[in-house]
């Protein structure tokens, strides 16, 4: 799968150490959807993801755009258990 360089450059904030915490949101859910990612809404801020066969929930950041350092995490967790590094 090819990506773009913003998805690439996405993918290595998401996994810059030390965690950052200043990632659009916005950018990370593209990120998800770019690797063929099935999103569905929640209620509120929920949004439910779904990739190679690993489900997970993230909270949509607010009033903020940007990830906080636990989303982040979360985030990593996700990709890597759906074998995305």
């Amino acid at each position: 799968m090819e990506l773009s360089r913003k998805h690439r450059a996405t993918l290595e904030a998401v996994f810059a150490d030390p965690v950052l915490a200043d990632i659009p949101w916005r950018e990370i859910e593209a990120l998800f959807l770019a690797y063929g990612a099935e999103l569905s809404e929640g209620h509120g801020s929920r949004v439910r993801m779904a990739l190679n066969g690993v489900r997970a929930v993230f909270h949509r950041p607010h009033p903020h755009k940007e990830t906080d350092k636990g989303a982040v995490k979360s985030v990593r967790r996700f990709l890597t258990e759906a074998e995305i590094t």
